[in-house]
């Protein structure tokens, strides 16, 4: 058992302290740094610090869990025992994260079809109640799925916007809160920035001096939970096959790719704007997306009369970062 002066609420408010200003905190890890102190209040009452016990305790594997699924659950909290003992202030064994296993399910293939149908029940949606919280969900989710539709961007990145990150008048978005920490910008189609600056007059009526352009309140923005739960809603209303947010993202790439096909544009060009936008690090995270258009390989080879790995290295399903 290891000895302590600082009770594990001071710990825990030390290393997220450090995250956040490091840039590297989120409301996910939030969440399992409350289910880990929720355990160890329940389990151990009377130990005020973090024990190895506590420690190996929750970092079991539970039943039913999947591998993926225990290393998310497990991985903050290897960070804070590396760097409590770092500074001294515990002395406990870190448990071994569980290898990554790569997902091989392939995204849902959104159909024309199906888009319609789920921005008609989008579009809809009557607020529950007479609250300014519904009256605003009423507003945000129809341009919010359009946004991810529209622009290929991730789910967080929209939902963490500020509303000072939109430039309505240029029509030029700054995502700050990207994977892997990364700013880049996006550029809105014309429709899409209409849209935005009539939702835009719309919300400030509700919340004149709002924090983020999805609000959930005034200084609040949608949890990925909210998201998920609506997006379901809307998108089993109106379709029978199963699909998730992540597939608006997926759907904008493999249409772009298509409209490169039948234009004989330059791949490689094409390509390296794609994953900016997308705000992928590297080439090698948009190049999945080619694997996911039947028939590109014969017509690579016939247009760049390269060989198909030379432009379509093996990559993993990229993973879904919401």
């Amino acid at each position: 058992m290891s000895t302590f002066s600082l009770s594990r609420q001071d710990m825990l408010e030390t290393f997220i302290r450090f995250r956040k200003a490091s840039g590297s905190w989120n409301e996910d890890y939030e969440s399992r740094f409350r289910r880990f102190d929720r355990y160890c209040s329940q389990k151990h009452p009377a130990v005020l610090g973090i024990t190895q016990e506590m420690v190996d305790g929750w970092c079991r594997r539970f039943p039913n869990e999947t591998n993926n699924s225990h290393r998310t659950r497990i991985y903050i909290i290897i960070d804070l025992i590396l760097y409590l003992n770092a500074r001294g202030q515990i002395s406990l064994v870190p448990p071994q994260a569980p290898r990554q296993e790569h997902g091989t399910s392939l995204p849902h293939p959104v159909s024309e079809n199906e888009l319609i149908n789920f921005f008609r029940a989008c579009d809809h949606h009557s607020p529950r109640g007479k609250s300014i919280q519904a009256r605003c969900k009423a507003m945000v989710f129809p341009v919010f799925f359009r946004l991810l539709y529209s622009s290929g961007m991730r789910a967080k990145e929209a939902r963490m916007l500020l509303a000072s990150d939109v430039d309505l008048h240029n029509g030029i978005i700054s995502i700050r809160h990207s994977k892997g920490n990364s700013q880049h910008y996006v550029a809105l189609h014309d429709t899409m920035l209409s849209l935005m600056r009539r939702y835009d007059d719309a919300v400030r009526a509700l919340y004149p001096e709002r924090k983020y352009f999805f609000p959930a309140g005034n200084n609040s923005y949608l949890h990925k939970k909210i998201i998920s739960k609506y997006f379901r809603r809307f998108w089993d209303a109106q379709n029978n096959s199963h699909a998730v947010v992540y597939d608006l993202r997926h759907h904008y790439a493999i249409e772009n790719i298509n409209t490169w096909i039948s234009t004989g544009t330059d791949f490689y060009d094409r390509l390296t704007y794609l994953s900016k936008s997308m705000g992928h690090a590297m080439l090698e995270s948009t190049k999945y997306y080619y694997a996911l258009v039947p028939g590109l390989s014969a017509i690579l080879r016939e247009q760049t009369e390269k060989g198909f790995n030379e432009v379509l290295p093996e990559v993993w399903y990229e993973k879904s970062e919401e």
